[in-house]
C-alpha cells in the first residue's frame, strides 16, 4: 500500500484588501512561492478589475485561492489553526518569531489594518521593524518579506 505524502502549507490571509495591484502581486508571489491565498471579503474590487488583470496575468490559479465571506466565518475555520497577524502595532518583530509550516500569515487592509475586533482574536502578532517615523511598507511586499522567511524558516524542500 502506499501513501500519499501531503505537504502543510503556509497560507497568506488578506483582511478586506483594498488595492486590485496589492492583491494581483500577492497572487503571483503565492503562486511563485507555493503558499495558499485566503482572502476575507468583501474586497474593495472586483476580480474582473483592469488593474488586477494586468498584473495577475497567468499566475491566478483558483484552486490556490480560498474565499471567506467574513472575518467570522475566516476565524471559525481557523479555530484549530495558529493565525499570526502582521502589525505596526505588534511589539515582537518576525526576525524573533518561529514560524511553522501550516500558519496562517494574516495581513489587514492597505487603508486600514485590521479592526480592534480581529486583534483581539489573534495571539500571535509580528511586525517588519522599520525606522523612525515611517508608517508602513506596501502590503506586497510585507507578503513577500514573512512569507520568504515563512519559508526560509520551515526548509520547504520544493524552493531551491
Amino acid at each position: 500500500m502506499t501513501h500519499k505524502k501531503s505537504f502543510s502549507v503556509p497560507k497568506i490571509a488578506l483582511y478586506e484588501p483594498d488595492i486590485p495591484q496589492n492583491t494581483a502581486a500577492i497572487i503571483r508571489t503565492c503562486s511563485c512561492l507555493g503558499a495558499i491565498l485566503e482572502i476575507i471579503e468583501p474586497c474593495g474590487f472586483l476580480f474582473n478589475d483592469k488593474r488586477f488583470k494586468r498584473i495577475v496575468m497567468d499566475y491566478l490559479d483558483e484552486s490556490k485561492i480560498k474565499i471567506y465571506n467574513s472575518a467570522d466565518e475566516f476565524f471559525n475555520e481557523k479555530k484549530n489553526e495558529r493565525v499570526i497577524l502582521m502589525t505596526t502595532k505588534a511589539k515582537k518583530k518576525y526576525t524573533n518569531f518561529k514560524f511553522r509550516k501550516n500558519d496562517t500569515l494574516l495581513f489587514g487592509r492597505e487603508s486600514a489594518g485590521v479592526p480592534e475586533k480581529v486583534h483581539k482574536k489573534v495571539k500571535n502578532k509580528i511586525n517588519i521593524p522599520m525606522v523612525e517615523n515611517k508608517r508602513s511598507l506596501n502590503l506586497a511586499t510585507s507578503v513577500a518579506i514573512i512569507l520568504s522567511e515563512n519559508l526560509r524558516q520551515t526548509n520547504y524542500l520544493w524552493i531551491k
